[in-house]
């Protein structure tokens, strides 16, 4: 089974199956995955001023994501190729606040990086807030280096090895 459309955590029930993360697959869905990202960065935490898409949201190499809870969008993240054979960066991760106490980030996160590994990633790269480093760590990644400043605000480099994620069902 491919990460394309895929339940994020295993269940025995239809109920408890847990949230359903999978890659955009229209325009409409893009905008649903920019329309969270502005409420969480622009309108929610404010790093970023009117929007926060980049260059990178145009690059048909960058892959988006939405996180669902039941039928309702509820999160996004992106990720994309960098320079350097097998090298990813997995960035913008962000949950509506209405569903955080859903566990939808760490599934969005596995989700990615199970992506990028079966897209011939080697290793994994995000600049994380310093709250959610240990978040991070508990999903396999580590830091490095030491924290960075990133529009104005802290970030930890974390970076976690892709490998045994592409051996995973």
């Amino acid at each position: 089974m491919t990460s394309a459309d895929v339940r994020c955590q295993s269940s025995t029930s239809a109920e408890q199956a847990g949230p359903l993360c999978r890659l955009v697959a229209t325009r409409a869905e893009l905008d649903i995955h920019l329309a969270i990202r502005e409420a969480v960065f622009v309108r929610e935490q404010a790093i970023f001023t009117g929007t926060d898409r980049d260059d990178h949201d145009d690059d048909p190499r960058t892959l988006h994501v939405l996180g669902f809870v039941g039928q309702e969008p509820a999160g996004a993240v992106r990720l994309y190729p960098i320079i350097g054979p097998g090298l990813w960066k997995g960035d913008r991760l962000a949950v509506l606040p209405q569903y955080r106490r859903q566990q939808l980030g760490g599934p969005l996160v596995r989700f990615a990086v199970r992506t990028a590994a079966e897209r011939g990633g080697r290793q994994m790269q995000a600049y994380i807030q310093p709250p959610n480093v240990v978040f991070f760590q508990h999903l396999g990644w580590r830091p490095d280096g030491e924290v960075l400043q990133y529009c104005g605000r802290p970030h930890q480099r974390m970076l976690i090895d892709l490998g045994p994620w592409g051996r995973r069902g």
